[in-house]
């Protein structure tokens, strides 16, 4: 249902969808199932911030119990695709 590239293993090994939360001097995505399109269970996404100089900073972004959110430096991987749920297409991680 959705193309090779924007799926991902998460560490068990369970196939999960890059997919487009949000765009603009951010990208912004979460991970879902790709047989039911619901979040996986922890809730995790990630982040990529560009500054106007174009430097991006990476972090994943993993919500506590009382519902507030940790952000863990990541590699900066700028050449992953993402879904857009919106257009039902692959799309570079930067347009």
């Amino acid at each position: 249902m959705f193309p090779e590239e924007v799926l991902t293993k998460n560490k068990k090994g369970k196939l999960e969808v890059r997919n487009l939360i949000a765009r603009g001097n951010f990208v912004w995505y979460d991970y879902r199932d790709p047989q039911t399109f619901e979040k996986v269970e922890n809730g995790k996404s990630r982040i990529f911030l560009k500054d106007e100089e174009g430097r991006v900073w990476s972090y994943f972004v993993i919500p506590l119990k009382d519902k507030r959110l940790l952000l863990i430096e990541a590699d900066i991987e700028e050449d992953k695709k993402i879904w857009n749920e919106r257009k039902k297409k692959a799309e570079d991680l930067w347009p």
